[in-house]
C-alpha cells in the first residue's frame, strides 16, 4: 500500500478505535438521546443556525466512518427539527456521509480487494451490470444488507460517484421520512402512556409497513424501467400465450386453461417435445428391449438352461415408433384444442412485452411463458461433420444396429444409451473427457455404473480428450489424448451425448434484450420471472435442472404466478428434487450428495443398506446395489438419498415424499411395507439408522428389569 494510503488507513483506525475506546457509542443511544432531548433543544433556540451545521456534520462523520448510530441520530433530527427540516437535513446528510464512505472504501480498498476476492463480488457486480443505478436503488429502497455495508461494497465497484450519490438520495427518501417521523413523536412523549397516542402509532406503523410498501413502490419503479420503451396494448386477446409444447408448456397451457383462463400454446415442431419424440419414451422403450435380451442371456442364473433370442433391430426400432405413437395423444393439438386450449402450429416471435408473431398474425397477451426446451450439444470436433455423427435426436432414424459405435459423454444419456446398444451387441466404446462417469454422482456410484457397463461389454475410455476425427474411404477413426499420448477407437457410428442447451434463440429474446445465464439458459428470479415481470420461463430452457418432471413442476409455478401473481405469488420449490438414470441397476438420487455436502460444509452421517441382504432381490437375482441416507448427525431428517438397485427409480420415490414433506427416518420405519417387496429396502435403511441411534444408557436400564423380572 501506497504511503498516502497507509496514512489515511491509519487515521482512520485511529479514529474507530478512539470511538471505541472512549466509549463515544453511549452518546448515540436513544437512551442518551432521551435524556438529553431537553438540553438539545435548549442550545437549539439560542443557537437555531449552528446546531443544525453541528448535526449535519456529525451525521456525516457517522455515515462517512460506518460507526453505529445512525438510526438513532435520524430519530433526534426528527425529535430536534420537525418533520420537514428533520429530513431534509438526514436525506443530505446520510448520502453525503455514505458518499464519503464510498470514496474511503474506494481509494483505501479498491484495488487490494479486487485482487483478492474479485470472484466474492462477481454476484454484485453481474446485478449492476444488468440493471445499473436500478440495482443500487433496490438495494437503497429495501436494503438487503445494511446501509453501511452497501456504502462500503458499492465504493468497490465500477460505479460513478455521482450516480452513486443521487441514486441513494433517492432511494434512502422514503426510510428517512418514516424513521424521522418516528423521531418527532418520540420526542413528545412525556409518559408510558404517551405510546399509545395515535402520532407514535402511526410512526411505528409507517416503520412495519415501510419493507412492504417499499417492495411495491421498488416493482412499479422497475416495471416503469423495463417497459418505458414499449407501448402497452390497452386491451389482450388472451391471458397466457405459451411458447412450446413440451412438457413444461403442455402443463402451463393445462393450468391456464383449467383455471378458465384465455390460453393460446404455440409449437414450432412436434407436440410433447423432446421427451415424448427424442428423449424419456424412446428411450426407455429402447432400453426394455435391451434389457429383455439381457434377461435372456442370463437365463441360467434362473434356471432356465437356455433361451434363443433372435432379434431384427428395424423391428426393434419400430416398436420404438410404435411406443411413441401410442402416448402421442396425451400430448396432441386435438386434446389440448379439447381442453380449451388454442394450439397453433408454427414458429413464435416475441415483438414486445405483450405481443407475439406466429404465421403471419399477431396475438396480445397479458402474460407469456416461454418453455422453448433445449437441444443436444454438438461438440465442436475437427472431421466430425464430415464423418457424420448421431444425437438423441437423429439417433431414432437408425434401422440397421451399428457394428461399431463411439459414445461421446459420460452423463446420464451417453451412460443409457451406451449400454443399451452393448446388449443389442454394437461394440461399444464409450470416450469420458472427466475422470469418472456421472460426475454428478459420489464415487462409489460412478464405479459401480462404470462397472456395470463393462460387464455388458461397454469400453469405458474416461480422462480422454477428443481431437480429431478422420475418414479414409470407409475407415473412420477418432483420435485421443490420454496421458500425453495420441490413441485412436476405429467406429462406424458416433454418438454426441455431452449435454444439452437451451434453445434461446429464433424468438425474440434478444431483441427485448431478455439476458442469459452464465450456461445460456434465460435468466429468472425465484417466481420463474424474466426481465420482464410478465413473461415467464420453465423448463429446460431455464434450468438449473433438465428433466421432464422439473420442467413440469416449474411451469405450475410459472403459469400461476402468470396469471394471478398480482395477488399471490409463489416461489419455485427445488428442495426435493428427484433424478434417475436408467442404467442397469438404476441410479436414483434425491437430496444432497456427500460430494455436494462435504463441499457446502454441512454436517452429515450416512446410513447404508446393501440390497445384497433384501428378500425379494435375492429371489429375482437383482440382488446388488446400496441405498444411502445422508442425515444431519444425531437426526432422522433426510439430507439425501442415493440408491442404485433395480427400480431405483420406484424405491426413490418414498424418500422424495418424506423430504418434501419433513418425515424422518423413523416414519418409514414405523410404516407397514408389504413382503416381500424391493420397497422393503426403504424400511430396513431407517431400521439401520435406528440400529446406530439406540439410547444404550436406556438399554443398559431396561435390563436391568428384565433381569429384576427373572428374579436374578
Amino acid at each position: 500500500m501506497r504511503p498516502p494510503k497507509l496514512a489515511l488507513l491509519t487515521l482512520v483506525l485511529a479514529l474507530l478505535a478512539a470511538f471505541w475506546w472512549l466509549g463515544l457509542g453511549r452518546y448515540l443511544s436513544l437512551d442518551y438521546l432521551k435524556i438529553s432531548l431537553a438540553a438539545f433543544r435548549a442550545f437549539y433556540s439560542l443557537h437555531p443556525l449552528l446546531t443544525p451545521l453541528l448535526y449535519f456534520a456529525l451525521y456525516v462523520v457517522v455515515t462517512g466512518f460506518s460507526l453505529p448510530g445512525a438510526a438513532v441520530l435520524t430519530l433526534a433530527g426528527g425529535a430536534l427539527f420537525g418533520l420537514a427540516k428533520g429530513t431534509l437535513l438526514v436525506s443530505f446528510a446520510s448520502s453525503v456521509g455514505a458518499l464519503l464512505a464510498f470514496w474511503l472504501s474506494r481509494y483505501l480498498f479498491q484495488e487490494s480487494v479486487r485482487q483478492h476476492f474479485g470472484t466474492k463480488l462477481a454476484v454484485v457486480e453481474q446485478g449492476f451490470e444488468r440493471e445499473g443505478p436500478f440495482y443500487l436503488f433496490a438495494l437503497r429502497l429495501v436494503p438487503l444488507f445494511p446501509f453501511f455495508l452497501i456504502n462500503l461494497v458499492t465504493g468497490l465497484l465500477p460505479i460513478r460517484a455521482g450516480t452513486f450519490y443521487w441514486v441513494s438520495q433517492l432511494g434512502m427518501l422514503p426510510g428517512t421520512l418514516a424513521y424521522v417521523n418516528a423521531g418527532t413523536q418520540l420526542g413528545e412523549l412525556s409518559s408510558v402512556r404517551g405510546i399509545l397516542a395515535p402520532g407514535v402509532l402511526l410512526s411505528f406503523a409507517l416503520l412495519g409497513v415501510f419493507p412492504l410498501l417499499a417492495r411495491k413502490i421498488l416493482s412499479w419503479f422497475r416495471q416503469q424501467h423495463v417497459y418505458r420503451k414499449w407501448n402497452k396494448p390497452h386491451r389482450f386477446d388472451r391471458n397466457l400465450i405459451v411458447i412450446g409444447g413440451g412438457a413444461a408448456g403442455l402443463v402451463s397451457a393445462y393450468i391456464g386453461a383449467a383455471t378458465k383462463a384465455k390460453v393460446t400454446l404455440i409449437e414450432g415442431h412436434k407436440m410433447g417435445g423432446d421427451c415424448l419424440n427424442y428423449g424419456c419414451v424412446p428411450s426407455k422403450a429402447l432400453i426394455r428391449s435391451a434389457k429383455f435380451l439381457h434377461q435372456c442371456r442370463e437365463a441360467s442364473a434362473l434356471g432356465i438352461h437356455s433361451v434363443d433370442a433372435k432379434f431384427d433391430f428395424a423391428e426393434v426400432m419400430a416398436r420404438v415408433t410404435r411406443v411413441i405413437k401410442t402416448v402421442e395423444p396425451h400430448d396432441s393439438a386435438e386434446r389440448y384444442r379439447q381442453l380449451g386450449v388454442e394450439v397453433i402450429h408454427g414458429y413464435a416471435n416475441i415483438t414486445s412485452p405483450w405481443q407475439v408473431e406466429v404465421n403471419g398474425r399477431t396475438l396480445t397477451s397479458r402474460a407469456i411463458v416461454l418453455a422453448t426446451g433445449s437441444r443436444p450439444v454438438v461438440p465442436s470436433i475437427p472431421g466430425l461433420q464430415e464423418a457424420g455423427f448421431l444425437t438423441s435426436e437423429s439417433l431414432w432414424s437408425l434401422t440397421e444396429l451399428p457394428k461399431r459405435l463411439v459414445v461421446l459423454g459420460g452423463g446420464p444419456i451417453g451412460c443409457e444409451l451406451a449400454q443399451a446398444f452393448a446388449r443389442f451387441g454394437s461394440q461399444v466404446t464409450q470416450v469420458v473427457k472427466e475422470a469418472r462417469l456421472l460426475k454428478r454422482e459420489d464415487e462409489e456410484v460412478s464405479h459401480f455404473a462404470r462397472a456395470a457397463l463393462e460387464r455388458d461389454g461397454v469400453t469405458v475410455l474416461t480422462d480422454h480428450q477428443t481431437l480429431r476425427v478422420e475418414c479414409t474411404g470407409n475407415h473412420k477413426r477418432l483420435w485421443l489424448r490420454h496421458e500425453g499420448n495420441e490413441v485412436s477407437v476405429e467406429f462406424d457410428s458416433v454418438l454426441c451425448a455431452v449435454g444439452r442447451q437451451a434453445r434461446t434463440e429464433g424468438f425474440g429474446l434478444e431483441e427485448l434484450g431478455i439476458p442469459l445465464t452464465e450456461r445460456k439458459t434465460i435468466e429468472t428470479d425465484a417466481y420463474l420471472q424474466t426481465l420482464y415481470p410478465n413473461i415467464y420461463a420453465c423448463g429446460d430452457v431455464a434450468g438449473p435442472y433438465q428433466f421432464t418432471h422439473t420442467a413440469a413442476h416449474q411451469a405450475w409455478y410459472a403459469s400461476i404466478n402468470a396469471l394471478f401473481g398480482r395477488f399471490k405469488r409463489f416461489k419455485v420449490d427445488y428442495s426435493a428434487i428427484p433424478w434417475v438414470t436408467f442404467t442397469d441397476p438404476e441410479i436414483a438420487r434425491v437430496g444432497l450428495s456427500e460430494q455436494e455436502a462435504r463441499e457446502q460444509g454441512i454436517a452429515y452421517e450416512v446410513t447404508r443398506y446393501r440390497i445384497e441382504d433384501l428378500d425379494r432381490a435375492i429371489a429375482d437375482e437383482t440382488a446388488a446395489g446400496f441405498i444411502k441416507v445422508l442425515t444431519p448427525p444425531g437426526k432422522d431428517r433426510i439430507l439425501g438419498v442415493a440408491i442404485v438397485s433395480a427400480q431405483a427409480g420406484e424405491l426413490l420415490a418414498e424418500f422424495v415424499l418424506a423430504m418434501q414433506h419433513g418425515l424422518g427416518l423413523n416414519k418409514i420405519l414405523g410404516t407397514i411395507h408389504p413382503y416381500p417387496t424391493l420397497v422393503e429396502a426403504n424400511k430396513h435403511t431407517a431400521g439401520e439408522w435406528r440400529r446406530t441411534h439406540v439410547p444404550q444408557r436406556l438399554l443398559a436400564w431396561v435390563a436391568h428389569y428384565h433381569a429384576w423380572q427373572r428374579g436374578t
